[in-house]
């Protein structure tokens, strides 16, 4: 039960009898009164128990864009019920307009919409619903909390779509409809045309040119139908807040980019996200189209965890994916001990068999720590972001030197940069 504002007053009223009497048995049969009228009142109120609750609503939502969700209030009993309803979320839902007036006639329904804008990606569960009902004069009300199941996933916002128009202009071009095909190391045949000056002389096709009297060549494009893998790292490096977001956000919006550029390219996308056991899995299937569906909602309930990442077991899984020569991304904090302990040691096996990038979120911070020497506390800060500058380079030359390319940027240059790299390797046909 609960108690209203009207009791309040009823309490209050009686100053005026006790003020007209003033002794301790006018407070008693005043107070006597006052428990009265409440527990009458309380016996003839509606049981919320008898309300029906169901809950409907959207799923899923990107990241930064709004949603709803209703509760459908049915009253299967005669009398009318009057009250409130509240329908609570957990904080990061970032719920309004949570509170409503609960008015439902007897045998009928009424619905209430709660506006809903997630603050963090992943799955945000709803919380207890509660209804109060009150009884005919106010005073008092029943009330009683359940759980109605309920949940929006906020999905990964992939603010570096912005890049992929230009990206695909630059892939439009390595496909030949805005340049000339050229040949080129691990690149396959397209198509015939006649020569014209300035051609390679070893892309004449000699039989073509037998059969049409004139001098043809050969036009090739960039291979397709490549592997591309992407190695996402969910262990406690990328736990770490980047300009107020988890660095594994980050890697999620560089993951995307690349894998909607490699898809229009032709090129087949896997996903592996783990740290010790794999967390999300996304393989190639024939509809290209649904891929960015399936990689946000494969990413989204996936959070970091405080343990150390199993290199070994993550290398094995992509050397079970394919044999054949492919693009390995592992998007993985460039941190020296987390490197040299366990990345280093299964990198040979890798490199061995794949072409393998590292692209890492790095820290801006560090930059504005090492450009501020207004005093000497900022000196010694700027002193230790030189070190730990001076420790990744250390580690990305060591991985340089073992055949990988590093890329090391901020969150909003490590999209395009890790697209430009995959559009270079097309242009010289190392994919």
């Amino acid at each position: 039960m609960t108690l209203g504002w009207r009791a309040v007053v009823l309490v209050l009223v009686g100053l005026a009898p006790v003020l007209q009497w003033p002794s301790m048995s006018t407070v008693r049969w005043w107070l006597l009164l006052c428990l009265v009228v409440i527990a009458v009142d309380l016996l003839l109120a509606p049981s919320p128990k008898k309300l029906t609750v169901d809950r409907s609503g959207q799923e899923q939502v990107r990241l930064g864009e709004s949603s709803r969700t209703t509760l459908t209030v049915t009253n299967p009993t005669g009398r009318a019920m009057r009250g409130s309803l509240r329908d609570a979320w957990v904080p990061s839902a970032g719920t309004s307009g949570e509170r409503h007036t609960l008015d439902v006639p007897g045998g009928e329904r009424r619905r209430y919409v709660t506006d809903l804008l997630p603050t963090r990606r992943g799955d945000r569960p709803a919380d207890r619903v509660t209804l109060r009902v009150w009884g005919p004069l106010g005073v008092a009300a029943r009330q009683e909390s359940r759980r109605v199941p309920g949940s929006v996933r906020a999905l990964p916002p992939f603010h570096s779509r912005r890049h992929l128009p230009s990206r695909l202009a630059q892939l439009r071009q390595l496909d030949g409809r805005s340049a000339v095909r050229t040949r080129g190391q691990g690149t396959e045949f397209d198509s015939l045309r006649d020569y014209v000056e300035g051609d390679d002389v070893r892309s004449i096709d000699w039989r073509a040119t037998a059969r049409r009297q004139h001098v043809v060549v050969r036009t090739w494009q960039p291979e397709r139908d490549r592997r591309v893998i992407l190695v996402l790292d969910t262990s406690r490096t990328s736990a770490a807040r980047i300009d107020d977001q988890p660095r594994l956000d980050a890697a999620m919006d560089a993951s995307l980019l690349l894998a909607a550029l490699a898809s229009r390219a032709g090129d087949r996308i896997d996903l592996i996200a783990g740290d010790r056991r794999v967390r999300g899995r996304v393989t190639p299937n024939t509809d290209r189209r649904a891929l960015l569906h399936q990689l946000v909602t494969a990413m989204a309930p996936i959070e970091p965890v405080l343990v150390e990442a199993d290199w070994t077991m993550l290398a094995g899984k992509v050397t079970g994916l394919t044999r054949r020569r492919a693009l390995v991304v592992l998007l993985t904090a460039l941190e020296p001990a987390a490197i040299e302990e366990g990345l280093i040691p299964v990198l040979p096996a890798l490199t061995a068999h794949h072409r393998v990038v590292v692209a890492s979120v790095a820290d801006p911070e560090l930059g504005r720590m090492r450009a501020d020497l207004s005093d000497l506390k900022a000196v010694y800060d700027a002193a230790a972001a030189e070190r730990t500058g001076s420790l990744r380079q250390r580690t990305a030359d060591a991985l340089e030197r073992m055949g990988v390319h590093v890329i090391d940027a901020d969150p909003e240059e490590l999209p395009p940069r890790l697209a430009d790299h995959y559009l270079a390797l097309k242009a010289q046909g190392l994919l």
